[in-house]
């Protein structure tokens, strides 16, 4: 269940930044009965971003998929991988 706010309780940061961390999800900011703002720790926030940035990853390979392009063999990728760490 998603932690909604009113604006006045911006006034005690401190209280936000706390609830924010002990749920570890985001608080909704409302403004007058609307969504107003997003709250949230920067854990979370790297969490959300990193997932975002997987799901960007995995639509563009479904994309390549449909495309044709052929499928690389997991050894080579792992080779690959291991040249790079290597540097």
């Amino acid at each position: 269940m998603p932690i909604i706010r009113p604006m006045s309780d911006l006034r005690d940061a401190g209280k936000i930044a706390e609830l924010c961390y002990q749920k570890d999800e985001p608080v909704f900011i409302t403004k007058n009965g609307s969504g107003h703002l997003v709250v949230m720790s920067m854990e979370t926030y790297d969490r959300q971003f990193g997932l975002l940035d997987v799901y960007r990853k995995l639509g563009a390979a479904e994309k390549q998929l449909e495309d044709g392009v052929p499928l690389l063999e997991g050894e080579e990728i792992f080779g690959k991988l291991r040249k790079k760490h290597e540097r």
